[in-house]
């Protein structure tokens, strides 16, 4: 460790002592992140939250006041436009299908990120109107990018058919979904299967 690092450091892993925890700080915190990441409301909490346990744990700061300065910041962007979960939902859900996650998958990862089950319910319904099968075309994209089944090399599938039936259940799709994919004669027959 230098002595530079241990000077201007009273933490015992050697880094520097955080900043403060000041409504400006963490309004700057949370506008920086949402610059970068698309976020919920809970998922923006909870970073600005460690920011305010750190605070209050090195810098013996008032954790309630920085509990505070967080709600308000989440208020005021809520009310402001650049925080909304429906938004957020919408744009996770789309994503995630896209790259082939099941219904249940994309739920459980909403809920993770604080997303209320309302909105899910309702993003996960709107995906419902634009596909009448969202499982089987998720799953699709699912194999298709870990290349199971009908696109693995045709010698190498029946010694595989078990695993790729397990890495579809892992993936939260059912046995009836994954039967259909793995055991499908090739891609054209799977592109027929969806209408596509």
């Amino acid at each position: 460790m230098s002595e530079k690092t241990s000077a201007n450091s009273d933490r015992p892993d050697g880094r520097r002592l955080p900043k403060p925890a000041t409504a400006k700080r963490l309004e700057n915190v949370a506008l920086y992140y949402l610059q970068r990441f698309a976020a919920s409301s809970e998922s923006l909490r909870r970073v600005l939250m460690r920011r305010v346990s750190k605070s209050a744990y090195y810098l013996d700061t008032d954790p309630t006041e920085g509990a505070a300065y967080v709600e308000d910041i989440i208020s005021r962007f809520q009310g402001s436009g650049l925080l909304d979960d429906t938004i957020y939902a919408e744009g996770q859900v789309k994503s995630l299908f896209r790259r082939g996650l099941s219904r249940r998958a994309i739920s459980s990862r909403l809920m993770e990120k604080g997303v209320d089950r309302a909105i899910i319910d309702t993003q996960l319904n709107a995906l419902l109107e634009d596909n009448p099968d969202p499982d089987l075309k998720a799953a699709i994209a699912f194999a298709k990018r870990r290349r199971l089944g009908p696109f693995r090399p045709a010698d190498q599938r029946p010694d595989r058919r078990q695993r790729d039936l397990a890495s579809l259940a892992r993936g939260g799709f059912d046995f009836e979904t994954a039967n259909k994919v793995i055991g499908a004669e090739d891609e054209l027959a799977l592109e027929e299967m969806v209408g596509g």
